[in-house]
């Protein structure tokens, strides 16, 4: 993970002013790679929330940086300083004949799906957006989907566990960032899991209607833990490091979202892994192959999209079997049917 987040510092420093359409100049940030043996060029378009979320973004960094060593692509990414952003960023690169342009997050649903349609002879491939639910269902756009319920489970189920087992009222918490079908995947996930071990837990959930600003997901998790929260899921995003940081602070767990997030410190109990990366990385290589289409790639537990971060080493051993258990008849579909929406 430092290697990553120096290997950050440095993209960053390089950051250099991208153009817009129309030969307008772009507000968006942008990192410009060599150009690699293959002379592909693939666009990332991040949300608001930026390459430095220590997350969502960041890890759709990482797979196209994987694309560019393996692959031998050329990236650049431009990074959206607000929403009205999406629109002429997506369409700089199509301009621009871009082989692929990646938009990252549910934010950007409305301007790929406009993009796409303007320029049908181009590829996209967004994050978190089903193609079929799209407006203009544009057949040169690839949804890049998770079974976010399933690691929500998993989290859950821990999180159930070690409630159980603690004196006095049995209540955890989850602040999303959104209500929006990844978000609430997760969360229901999570309290499926939860009552799930502990049938009798109390899960408690807000949103913070915002991704970026950290002090909106500690107070949120601050009200939690003062009505008795034991844990806290963050699904926000960098938002959500405030969230962490309000678990750290009053000395109960924290769970990370999308990259795992042990590194923040020993107060987090785990992650709901989301492999971004990957999802990225594959839809590039799809290009590179000549074997893209339009429509969905859905990646769960049983191909390794999803999955659980380290558990903290605080955790009895017998509890970890437990949550490896579950992972394992959730792959054979011991478990199905988990919730994919919260009330």
């Amino acid at each position: 993970m430092k290697k990553s987040a120096a290997l950050l510092g440095v993209v960053m420093l390089l950051i250099a002013a991208g153009c817009g359409g129309g030969g307008k100049k772009s507000s968006a940030d942008t990192t410009t790679a060599t150009t690699g043996a293959s002379n592909m060029k693939v666009g990332l378009v991040t949300d608001i929330g930026g390459l430095n979320d220590r997350g969502f973004n960041h890890l759709s960094f990482l797979g196209l940086q994987r694309a560019q060593s393996e692959l031998g692509i050329e990236q650049r990414v431009y990074q959206a300083k607000s929403t009205q952003e999406y629109v002429p960023n997506l369409s700089t690169f199509a301009r621009q004949g871009y082989d692929l342009t990646i938009g990252v997050g549910f934010t950007e649903a409305t301007a790929i799906d406009t993009v796409a349609t303007n320029f049908p002879q181009s590829k996209f491939a967004i994050v978190d957006v089903d193609q079929t639910e799209e407006p203009h269902k544009p057949t040169n756009l690839l949804g890049l989907l998770f079974k976010e319920q399933e690691t929500g489970y998993l989290v859950g189920y821990l999180a159930g566990l070690e409630e159980k087992r603690k004196p006095g009222k049995d209540v955890i918490g989850s602040v999303g960032g959104q209500k929006q079908p990844p978000v609430d995947r997760f969360i229901a996930g999570y309290q499926a899991g939860a009552k799930a071990a502990d049938p009798g837990i109390t899960v408690l959930n807000n949103y913070s209607e915002d991704f970026s600003d950290q002090a909106k997901c500690k107070q949120i998790a601050l009200n939690q833990i003062e009505q008795g929260a034991g844990a806290i899921f963050q699904v926000a995003g960098g938002c959500g490091l405030g969230a962490l940081d309000a678990a750290k602070e009053k000395g109960v767990w924290g769970i990370g979202v999308d990259a795992d997030q042990s590194f923040l410190g020993p107060h987090i109990l785990t992650s709901a892994v989301k492999r971004v990366d990957t999802a990225v990385f594959d839809a590039i290589k799809l290009v590179v192959d000549g074997k893209f289409k339009g429509g969905n790639i859905t990646f769960g537990l049983k191909d390794n999209g999803v999955g659980i971060g380290k558990i903290s080493p605080k955790v009895p051993k017998s509890e970890v079997a437990k949550v490896m258990q579950v992972r394992a008849d959730i792959i054979a579909g011991k478990i199905k049917n988990i919730p994919t929406t919260v009330g």
